[in-house]
């Protein structure tokens, strides 16, 4: 993606520079329990393990970066 452009002048002339700005890594997860078929929207970089709220079975895991997703199911979602 790119910024809108910055106009300098230099000895008479134009410039224009673009600069890129970096896109996110991380996203959000829709994981499917196992256990009762609840749905629940977690971040992929999560700093906790994450639960089932009606189950309380665990979904996944953190490692301090990325987690360790145990359902089965899961989607990624789109921005």
């Amino acid at each position: 993606m790119l910024s809108k452009p910055k106009i300098s002048r230099k000895k008479g002339f134009f410039k224009m520079a673009y600069r890129i700005i970096p896109e996110t890594k991380s996203r959000f997860l829709k994981i499917k329990c196992p256990g009762c078929g609840n749905d629940q929207i977690v971040f992929s970089k999560a700093s906790s393990g994450i639960k089932c709220l009606v189950c309380s079975k665990e979904l996944a895991s953190s490692t301090g970066g990325k987690l360790i997703v145990k359902a089965k199911e899961f989607k990624e979602l789109s921005s």
